[in-house]
């Protein structure tokens, strides 16, 4: 029998992950696949088997055999001696010269025999004819996919191979693409021998989506390293144009540890134009040819919700199999998922975990363009357009390359680009997955790049404000703030954050922090949803044709307007609430002024023309009323969708601007009316632990009037915790005018009379059994009202992100200095 190692083919079920050295990483985990995960009942999911297509693995020592056979180790290596990975023409050249040479060697005759047997052994197992077996061909390098080396489309691979003709066609161009002048370029880089790794080849039976759709899962955040998630890329046809990033994906996100309870979590789901896919050819000269998209089929998800948490799953079950985040290419057949490869993140998992990094623009400019930010660095230098590789050596150290999409040959230039950004593509295309790599800010999917960015124009490049990277005009100044977070000791007090920009949300979650003490909603509504609800409501009654043109834009293929309204806005929602599991999300509702809601699309033609805004229609007076209330149905139906379907109890709601206690009965009643009645029991609110999620809702209640504080035994009653809502506070109990810059000297939430409401505040809501938290920079930017906060006993405070860590450390030496 011939040992493994020096067997010329192998079958998928007879390699496991510890036959990297044998038949490369790529193969090694569909072997581990094929023999753990598509047989073996999951523990998470019972239900679940992944299927992975079948096919066997031409082995490195095949590839040696093909080497010394033809001589060509002598050869390539005095093709190679001196390059220069940063000399773009000599690598091209070098480059070309080595790939040349091992496309005219030939295989030893014994070789060629067993592949071809293989082939035709591969056709019975599966019990279809030779003349219908179509494979793809596919690299494996040997030092490929470790953790401390990987890198995007090094090598290549071959879609709708048929024939024994074609077949070993496409094995010789596969152990050539062990030195494509990225190959090399990487190599030298991590200080590889070029013949210490060898190429396998596997040989797998289609996954025919090019009747269906496919892409790339990888099972964290791949921004921020948050790792209880799972971000799917889907788009029609065969994967290839979503990995090199010709196409901008669709991009689905599901929140694992819910997902594993039970509850169809998915968070957020995003539409791309997916405008072109790869199908097979029939002409008989090509393998794959690029098709355009319906409109109709642009319009729809790739994936049904369904089979996105049936791929999540899959991720749960490779992710958990191998102890460690995945990189997973899938395929759907329109009948059949498949996982077509598997292998270890590697950009995200080095990250030192106890080091944050913040860029921050500190001034902003013209937005050229935008798309799909990748990281959250913000890089700037002069435009440098690239079409094709003939123009990569143009490229110099510290420009931004700004291309339709990136190709894998340009690896070397992109190592030199202080950024990056392309017309096309999605969050796990070539260009992004190499950016993360390099370390650079890269802004994907602009559509229209290199139509309005000027080339040789000075630009900025911004990743650092949320999932919407940004190509500003010019070099704009911004800053970076870094933080070392080791033997942080948090305080008693409860820190917790403001938070707005479900975007951002993953990457703070890294913060030290208990949770969120303010989510405001507004955000969410005005940059997720942006129309204004009665619009929806009535959109069959809106006369201008302006106003229902830019509504059909937004609510493409919902069923009805309102569907629309819930969904953006539960998915946003969710996010936060995702973000900062297990710990408290407290979602303020609403609480637009008039004139703020006017500014939505539609909202000037259902809202009140009001001499004073900020004291006017807002917050609680709106749910209730009849003008209003069908409207504030919907907010309620997103947080019952994110708590009771995506399963984040985590999640509790408060009410903002409650002017007096009879208002508070009234929303009470709405809020029970409207669908949100699992109301926390008093019992369990006592007993509740910290960080521990509770399928009761709480409802609190901003305590920002001094009718609150005055009143507060009846809104006690009525409540389940209070929130300081330090600037209106301070405004109503000072007659200020916050707006005014003209008396803001008068006061700030340190004048006596605000003191001593929040002194009362905090000692009568302790007595009735309840908690207060403060919301505001208040205790950040003034040391003795922080101080004076912690003297009282207030439970939390609750301040923008970019101040959390400063207030830790902060309030635990007020806590040691007093002995709190």
């Amino acid at each position: 029998m011939i040992a493994k190692n020096q067997a010329t083919i192998l079958w998928l079920d007879e390699i496991d992950k510890g036959d990297v050295p044998i038949v490369g990483g790529k193969n090694a985990n569909l072997g581990e696949m094929i023999q753990n995960l598509t047989k073996a009942k999951s523990d998470l999911f019972p239900d679940e088997r992944i299927q992975v297509p079948y096919g066997f693995a031409v082995s490195a020592h095949a590839y040696r055999q093909f080497i010394d056979h033809n001589a060509l180790d002598k050869k390539i290596h005095e093709i190679l001696a001196g390059v220069d990975s940063s000399d773009i023409r000599q690598l091209e050249e070098k480059g070309q010269h080595a790939r040349q040479a091992i496309l005219g060697g030939a295989f030893p005759p014994e070789m060629e025999a067993a592949i071809i047997e293989a082939y035709r052994a591969l056709a019975v197992k599966l019990s279809i004819s030779v003349e219908d077996l179509d494979v793809a061909v596919r690299s494996s390098a040997t030092a490929e996919d470790l953790p401390d080396a990987s890198f995007a489309g090094q090598q290549e691979t071959y879609l709708n191979v048929r024939g024994e003709g074609e077949l070993m066609e496409s094995i010789k161009k596969a152990f050539a693409s062990l030195f494509t002048n990225r190959a090399i370029s990487y190599r030298e880089d991590k200080k590889f021998d070029h013949f210490t790794v060898a190429l396998s080849v596997v040989v797998q039976k289609m996954a025919r989506s090019d009747r269906g759709s496919s892409g790339v899962m990888f099972t964290l955040d791949t921004d921020s390293g948050f790792k209880d998630l799972i971000l799917i890329n889907a788009s029609w046809g065969l994967g290839e144009l979503v990995v090199n990033g010709t196409v901008t994906p669709d991009e689905y996100k599901v929140f694992t540890p819910t997902l594993k309870k039970g509850f169809p979590s998915l968070i957020s789901k995003k539409i791309g134009p997916k405008e072109k896919k790869l199908i097979y050819a029939t002409d008989g000269v090509e393998l794959t040819k690029q098709v355009s998209v319906s409109v109709a089929d642009r319009n729809a998800f790739a994936l049904s919700d369904a089979l996105i948490l049936k791929l999540s799953k899959w991720g749960v079950i490779i992710a958990d199999h191998y102890r460690a985040p995945m990189d997973i290419e899938w395929a759907y057949d329109g009948q059949e998922l498949y996982i077509v490869q598997a292998r270890p993140e590697t950009v995200q998992t080095k990250r030192q975990g106890n080091m944050l990094e913040e860029f921050v623009m500190t001034q902003k400019g013209t937005v050229l363009t935008q798309g799909a930010a990748v990281g959250a660095k913000i890089g700037q230098g002069r435009a440098h357009f690239i079409n094709d590789a003939s123009q990569i050596v143009e490229f110099r150290k510290g420009e931004v390359l700004v291309t339709e999409i990136t190709d894998p040959d340009w690896e070397p230039i992109m190592k030199m680009a202080a950024a990056i950004v392309t017309n096309a593509g999605g969050r796990t295309s070539h260009a992004a997955i190499v950016s993360r790599e390099l370390g650079i800010p890269a802004v994907v999917g602009c559509g229209n790049a290199t139509e309005v960015v000027t080339n040789g124009m000075e630009v900025t490049v911004s990743c650092a404000e949320g999932e919407v990277g940004k190509i500003y005009e010019g070099l704009l100044p911004f800053k970076v703030n870094r933080y070392d977070m080791t033997g942080l000791v948090p305080p008693k007090t409860e820190i917790k954050m403001i938070a707005a920009d479900p975007e951002l949300a993953f990457t703070y979650s890294f913060l030290p922090h208990r949770g969120v003490g303010l989510a405001r909603e507004e955000f969410i509504i005005s940059n997720f949803v942006k129309i204004h609800p009665k619009a929806l409501l009535h959109y069959d009654q809106l006369k201008d044709p302006a106003i229902k043109a830019q509504i059909d834009a937004l609510t493409h293929g919902y069923a009805n307007k309102e569907s629309y309204y819930v969904e953006k806005l539960s998915y946003g929602i969710a996010q936060l609430a995702a973000a900062f599991y297990p710990y408290d999300v407290l979602l303020r509702f609403s609480d637009f002024k008039s004139n703020e809601y006017a500014s939505l699309i539609g909202g000037k033609l259902f809202e009140p023309v009001e001499e004073n805004p900020m004291l006017g229609w807002r917050g609680a007076s709106r749910y209730y009323d009849p003008e209003f209330e069908k409207a504030f149905a919907l907010e309620c139906q997103a947080v019952k969708r994110v708590r009771e379907e995506m399963g984040l109890w985590n999640l509790s709601v408060m009410i903002p601007f409650c002017r007096t206690p009879e208002e508070g009965r009234k929303v009470i009643d709405a809020i029970n009316r409207f669908g949100l009645t699992n109301r926390i029991t008093k019992e369990a609110r006592k007993n509740k632990k910290s960080g521990v999620p509770q399928e009761g809702m709480e409802i609190w209640v901003m305590a920002e009037i001094p009718s609150n504080i005055l009143q507060v035994d009846e809104f006690a009653e009525l409540f389940d915790g209070f929130s300081i809502g330090s600037n209106d506070l301070t405004q109503l109990t000072l007659g200020l005018d916050r707006d005014s810059k003209m008396i803001a000297h008068v006061g700030n939430e340190k004048n006596p009379s605000v003191m001593r409401l929040i002194k009362m505040l905090i000692s009568e809501a302790h007595q009735k059994g309840l908690k207060v938290g403060i919301c505001g920079q208040g205790p950040s930017d003034f040391p003795d009202f922080a101080e004076f906060l912690v003297k009282e006993g207030i439970d939390s405070i609750s301040i923008n992100p970019d101040t959390v860590l400063k207030a830790n450390i902060n309030i635990k030496e007020v806590e040691d200095r007093i002995g709190a």
